[in-house]
């Protein structure tokens, strides 16, 4: 076997041929006199220089492109780290104002339920002080009454 002199791959014999056969019956193509048909040039391989220049530039620049890519994600998670910290801290104030009122709320409920016999008592006395003006209004028209009665006799 025999080795492809550009790809170094390896073809047998007969293969080899045919191949050059085909490759040689596809360059013997007729020139077209067309002005809108380009002609291809063949690529030409920089030189061996310039290549390892061009990777070398080529890896710096994706190395300077993932560092920054690296470096914001690195950002956004220190971000969300403050974020999640200051979250936290919110929580935790948030929680000692809702234990401080609920501390205040059950001061608050004690202090009425020691009330809520003196409330009572004022209910009562509130509803015996209704009881005692409707006894007061009616006492004012009776004696309206009677005294419109005793003139009345008086006339006489």
């Amino acid at each position: 076997m025999r080795r492809h002199p550009r790809t170094g791959s390896r073809a047998v014999p007969g293969m080899a041929a045919a191949a050059e056969g085909v490759l040689a019956t596809q360059r013997e193509e007729p020139v077209r006199d067309d002005a809108a048909v380009e002609t291809a040039e063949e690529a030409k391989e920089p030189a061996e220089a310039d290549i390892t220049e061009l990777c070398r530039d080529m890896f710096s620049k994706m190395a300077t492109y993932l560092t920054g890519e690296l470096t914001a994600t690195s950002e956004d998670y220190k971000l969300l780290e403050n974020m999640n910290k200051l979250t936290s801290l919110k929580y935790l104030e948030m929680k000692d104002i809702a234990i401080n009122i609920s501390r205040n709320l059950k001061d608050l409920n004690q202090k009425y339920a020691g009330l809520q016999p003196y409330l009572d008592q004022i209910n009562v006395i509130e509803e015996q002080v209704a009881a005692l003006e409707q006894a007061a209004y009616k006492l004012d028209a009776y004696s309206k009454k009677l005294e419109a009665k005793y003139k009345k006799l008086e006339k006489r």
